[in-house]
């Protein structure tokens, strides 16, 4: 299974501001911090707002910030709520795909594993991606917020993990 870039910058965009903690940043700073486009980052950074993921700031010192702690939002929830389509296979998404469908093992080996994904995901949230709180933060080039500071940078983080 593969993600589109839309979960990928959504996901980056979550982490990005669970290192800033309580302060604001901003779509520009986020595009460059991951040198991903800016105009592709509002529209998705908009939804997140929607989705109840991200607060916005208007004004000139505006921006955006997490909208609930990083321990209450699931990876698993976020890959669901910005995916259009699981489904690997187009059997999995319409009825009547394909005529081997009633007797058709495959399609139920690739429902059980898509399923198992999305059961994985869900057993992490953002703040266990953000446990390598300093080094994400030196990655990004930001100074580490205030309430991740207090606990411990984990030595043994493995990169991608």
């Amino acid at each position: 299974m593969r993600l589109t870039l839309w979960t990928d910058y959504a996901l980056r965009t979550l982490i990005y501001l669970g290192v800033k903690g309580d302060s604001l940043a901003t779509i520009a700073e986020i595009a460059e911090g991951f040198d991903i486009s800016r105009p592709h980052l509002m529209k998705i950074v908009n939804r997140l707002g929607v989705q109840g993921y991200v607060e916005t700031v208007r004004g000139r010192k505006g921006g955006i910030k997490l909208a609930r702690p990083p321990a209450q939002i699931r990876v698993g929830a976020v890959v669901r709520d910005t995916e259009e389509d699981l489904a690997v296979m187009g059997c999995l998404s319409e009825s009547g795909f394909c005529r081997i469908e009633g007797c058709c093992v495959l399609r139920r080996a690739l429902r059980e594993a898509m399923l198992a994904f999305l059961e994985v995901l869900d057993r992490y949230t953002l703040a266990d991606l953000l446990a390598p709180d300093r080094r994400l933060a030196d990655s990004l080039g930001l100074a580490l917020a205030a309430r991740l500071s207090t606990k411990p940078d984990p030595a043994g983080a493995v990169d991608g993990a």
